[in-house]
C-alpha cells in the first residue's frame, strides 16, 4: 500500500513539475495571453489606419477638392491671384 502511495506522489509531483516548469506551461501560457492582447490592440489600431486611408482614396478619386487641399497641405500650393501669408510664432 505505500508503494501505491509512494508512486501516486511521484506522479502527482512530474505532473506539478510539468505543469508549472515544462514547455507550454502556465506562465508560457501567460505570456503567449499577453502577446494575443498587444496583437489585438495594434491590429485595431492598424484597422483605423487602413480605414482613413481608404477613405483618403476615396476623397481623391470622387473630387478635386481633396486633391487641391493635399497639394495645399503637403506642397505650399498657392493659386493666381492669391497671396501667401505664412504666421511665425514668436520665440519669447
Amino acid at each position: 500500500m505505500k508503494w501505491v502511495v509512494a508512486v501516486l506522489f511521484t506522479l502527482f509531483c512530474l505532473l506539478q513539475y510539468r505543469l508549472w516548469f515544462g514547455k507550454n506551461s502556465v506562465p508560457d501560457f501567460m505570456i503567449l495571453k499577453k502577446e494575443v492582447a498587444l496583437q489585438v490592440i495594434q491590429n485595431a489600431n492598424l484597422r483605423q489606419r487602413n480605414s482613413l486611408l481608404k477613405a483618403d482614396i476615396h476623397d481623391l478619386k470622387i473630387g478635386l477638392e481633396a486633391a487641391e487641399e493635399r497639394a495645399r497641405n503637403e506642397l505650399g500650393l498657392i493659386k493666381k491671384g492669391e497671396t501667401f501669408y505664412r504666421i511665425l510664432p514668436s520665440s519669447d
